[in-house]
């Protein structure tokens, strides 16, 4: 994973800002963002919008009313997905959605979500594993000594997401937060990516360089 990392970092000719914002694409990558469109996505655009080349969602002006998610029209299911994401304001929660699906009629997906910020006051919970609008429990809690060292609270911070047959990992930085294999076969190990940010107090949610590879079935 150091080379992801390092990866992120440079860039062939272009500036230090540029070369953060848009890294070379890695080897068997898709974009599944242009960076200047929300084209093959799906969701309140009212919430959601394009800024500096990423995808901002929520208000650092007003309290966000409820759960909203940008949703891929895409479905994937084994999958190596990479991206940057950072949480300001002052609502402490968004996420990252993956083999999940909408909930019919209503502003809510169900599904695993990567999770974005810190909950009980202090708690960590970036990378963790969420079962959302489901068991709607925390699968996986990382280490709070290891993320408190990797985990940039108010920058940009580089997520991967690997899926392969029923287990996920999601590494923050380089550091793997959450390892969990899924034991319930009925848990459809397939659907959307979403972005999300939390109903609640003022936040921007800001995801960018969103690419993805997909992998063979287990």
């Amino acid at each position: 994973m150091r080379s992801l990392i390092l990866c992120l970092a440079v860039s062939c000719g272009g500036t230090a800002a540029n070369a953060e914002k848009t890294p070379p694409l890695e080897e068997g990558f898709t974009r599944i963002f242009d960076g200047k469109t929300l084209k093959g996505w799906e969701g309140n655009e009212k919430m959601f919008r394009v800024e500096d080349g990423a995808i901002v969602a929520g208000s650092l002006k007003q309290k966000i009313p409820n759960n909203e998610f940008l949703c891929s029209e895409k479905t994937y299911s084994n999958f190596d997905l990479r991206l940057q994401a950072r949480l300001v304001g002052e609502g402490t929660n968004a996420g990252i959605q993956f083999r999940s699906k909408r909930i019919p009629n209503h502003h809510e997906v169900i599904g695993f979500q990567a999770d974005i910020g810190v909950m009980r006051g202090d708690e960590l919970i970036w990378g963790a594993l969420y079962d959302e609008s489901r068991r709607r429990k925390f699968l996986v809690v990382g280490d709070q000594d290891k993320l408190r060292k990797a985990v940039k609270t108010d920058g940009w911070n580089n997520f991967v997401i690997r899926c392969e047959g029923q287990r996920i990992r999601i590494y923050v930085n380089d550091l793997l937060v959450s390892d969990y294999t899924e034991k319930d076969k009925d848990i459809p190990a397939s659907g959307i990516i979403g972005l999300q940010i939390h109903g609640g107090p003022p936040a921007e949610a800001s995801y960018r360089n969103i690419r993805i590879k997909e992998l063979p079935g287990k």
